[in-house]
């Protein structure tokens, strides 16, 4: 995996208010293969591990997923 970059600040606070508030969020972030995806997601925690920042979530009713915050490209509230 490429050498992790930090994102604005800003922005991470914004993830980490999502969090807090059960936010869902419209994701679009390059996967591992270099290809971009489109998701909605219930973020569940920013966490600091190995030299990186990630977002866990959750899609609907499925297993606890992981994205490395360099990796995401957008993100805006997702419509009730």
């Amino acid at each position: 995996m490429s050498e992790y970059r930090s994102i604005a600040c800003i922005d991470h606070e914004r993830l980490e208010f999502a969090v807090l508030r059960r936010q869902r969020l419209r994701l679009r972030f390059v996967d591992e293969s270099g290809i971009e995806q489109d998701l909605t997601v219930l973020p569940t925690d920013v966490a600091t591990r190995n030299g990186a920042e990630w977002l866990n979530y959750r899609v609907e009713s499925g297993p606890e997923q992981v994205l490395r915050l360099d990796r995401i490209l957008r993100f805006v509230p997702a419509e009730p």
